[in-house]
């Protein structure tokens, strides 16, 4: 099992590979991304506790979820001490149980003559995480359980982390999307997995220090 008490720089690439089950769904995680708390400007705990960000600074093994540009729900692992902020996104995963489930979760509000949602982009990218595993705002809070065995589907509403098949070849780079911090290679991803987002720099971020 994970420790996930420790410092989110040091959990996140553990992550890759584990299952989190869901509502009948399980998803082999592939792509996260970690955020520490006021020393991390890209991370919503940097100026502080809010009602919103209140969780990250709750004990670990817990999930954040919050609303991404109005739309789109992520989901977040709670990491490090009780009361030291930090977090692990979801970024992307590949589904492994529950396929038609989550096919149908990410169907919803497109185009009734769409074709169906090929398997390697079920979870690719945050909101589709969300979509999949069908979370809510509500979920903000909720324990993540761990077991180091094949354990049954959780009960409803519950979530829980299981061991997985480790990535053969992982990767890291900077964070998709921030403003801040933006080259902090604090980005993890299973190399080579179809099911892994593409790199998009923020407009707002300065410049490139270095290679990407």
């Amino acid at each position: 099992m994970i420790d996930l008490s420790r410092d989110p720089l040091e959990v996140a690439p553990e992550l890759l590979g584990a299952v989190l089950c869901h509502d009948g769904v399980a998803l082999r995680l592939t792509e996260v991304e970690a955020y520490r708390g006021g020393d991390d400007p890209a991370s919503h705990a940097f100026r502080g506790v809010t009602p919103r960000t209140r969780v990250m600074f709750g004990p670990s093994a817990h999930l954040y979820v919050y609303l991404s540009y109005g739309i789109h729900l992520a989901a977040n692992i709670v990491c490090g001490s009780d009361g030291t902020a930090g977090a692990v996104l979801l970024r992307a995963g590949e589904v492994v149980a529950g396929h038609e489930l989550a096919r149908g979760r990410r169907a919803a509000g497109r185009r009734p003559d769409a074709p169906p949602v090929p398997d390697h982009l079920l979870a690719k990218g945050p909101g589709c995480v969300g979509q999949a595993l069908g979370l809510s705002l509500a979920d903000s809070g909720a324990v993540v359980e761990q077991s180091d065995q094949a354990a049954p589907a959780p009960a409803h509403g519950s979530f829980l982390l299981l061991d997985g098949r480790r990535p053969v070849r992982t990767a890291s780079g900077p964070r998709v999307g921030v403003s801040q911090a933006a080259d902090h290679p604090w980005r993890f991803w299973e190399a080579g997995s179809p099911t892994v987002s593409s790199y998009s720099r923020s407009r707002r971020a300065a410049p490139p220090q270095g290679p990407l």
